[in-house]
């Protein structure tokens, strides 16, 4: 299993963001360690059976503190960057992080088998089109995989613009994913995450570790 040092994780975020070859920005350097503090923090305890207590949504094993440099699987990076859109959209920090907790099991799952399949089958455009039928969202690869979010407002009012994660659900294909969208309450936001594992891949495997590294702190 490949390990990734901070400074790859960062790089190649950045670059799936906002497509750069230069320095990841002070700004999103920033979001990126206050969700790896938020994820330590809540501490976690491997007894439970529960996924949001006793799995880190960005760690494995042990969150190392301050001055010790972690390693990072290429499933927690893209969490990291799942998380990062999450917080784009407006969802607070610390129930984006629980939430990707919670779902750790079956995403982890469906990232390993999106990279396990052919890149050029997966993001053939003729098939993409072929396949596609009015009324449907518009995707750029043979297997959609979608988180769906079922949200409700927090705050005096609903006008304040804050909003919560209710459910998050992993859903394989536009059925499923309608599937959930007519079983639960509330709006929904809908995040399609094929292209973000295939283009984080990308980045992460051109990426080179800095010789000191970076504490992550």
């Amino acid at each position: 299993m490949a390990l990734f040092k901070r400074n790859q994780i960062e790089e190649a975020i950045s670059r799936a963001v906002v497509p750069t070859d230069g320095m990841p920005p002070g700004d999103l350097l920033n979001r990126l360690k206050r969700l790896l503090d938020t994820d330590r923090k809540l501490g976690r305890d491997p007894r439970s059976k529960d996924p949001e207590k006793s799995t880190y949504a960005f760690y494995s094993g042990s969150a190392s503190g301050s001055g010790v440099e972690n390693w990072f699987q290429e499933y927690e990076a893209f969490a990291l960057l799942t998380a990062l859109r999450f917080l784009e959209h407006g969802f607070p920090q610390q129930k984006s992080v629980s939430s990707l907790r919670a779902v750790r099991p079956g995403l982890e799952q469906e990232h390993a088998r999106l990279l396990r399949l052919d890149p050029k089958a997966l993001f053939d455009q003729e098939a993409v089109r072929n396949a596609a039928r009015p009324g449907q969202l518009a995707v750029s690869n043979t297997d959609p995989v979608f988180l769906v979010i079922s949200s409700e407002s927090e705050g005096r009012t609903k006008a304040d613009g804050a909003k919560t994660i209710k459910t998050l659900h992993i859903c394989r294909g536009e059925f499923e994913m309608m599937k959930v969208i007519k079983a639960t309450l509330g709006p929904k936001t809908i995040f399609e995450i094929v292209n973000s594992v295939h283009q984080l891949h990308h980045y992460l495997s051109i990426i080179e570790p800095s010789q000191r590294g970076r504490a992550a702190n």
